[in-house]
């Protein structure tokens, strides 16, 4: 394992199996950020969409009882980012397409979907007026790792998929 240049482990049940036992720390640029968020949008649309075509044919079955469920909806979004960084993949699907990843930083472990969710619900709340986003981009663009406030806040990092 100490003469091994490539950083991965060959053994099962070592730390970081499959993986590289340092994590490649390589900053996602916030245009690809920019951009996912632009891409997630659309996905977000989709994913509310269902959902109100899914309550409403559930609230008809139900006699109404159903339709309580549109209380979610506008948690949507909370809902997609948190299953989908927390879930096997680390990102949502424009994170995949702009090719980045949520990890740790010290460890470049995975994301737990409450962790994942708390994450979109502080971005949501920094997008929702102009001095918080304002600071939270700030916070990118004067730190060399590019991590915005509410990645600082819970100690995670945007980095680029391998």
């Amino acid at each position: 394992m100490l003469d091994n240049p490539t950083g991965y482990s060959d053994r099962l049940g070592t730390p970081g199996y499959g993986l590289p036992t340092r994590l490649p720390y390589v900053r996602a640029s916030l245009g690809a950020r920019f951009v996912a968020y632009l891409l997630d949008i659309l996905f977000i649309f989709g994913f509310t969409a269902l959902l109100t075509v899914a309550i409403t044919l559930i609230g008809v079955i139900t006699f109404g009882l159903g339709w309580t469920l549109f209380a979610v909806l506008p948690a949507s979004g909370i809902l997609y980012s948190a299953i989908t960084v927390g879930g096997a993949g680390q990102a949502t699907w424009g994170m995949r397409m702009m090719g980045l990843r949520v990890v740790t930083p010290e460890t470049g472990t995975r994301v737990d979907v409450i962790t994942a969710g708390v994450h979109a619900l502080l971005f949501y709340v920094a997008i929702s007026t102009f001095l918080l986003w304002f600071v939270d981009m700030l916070f990118g663009f004067m730190r060399s790792d590019r991590r915005l406030g509410h990645d600082l806040l819970l100690g995670l990092a945007v980095v680029r998929a391998p």
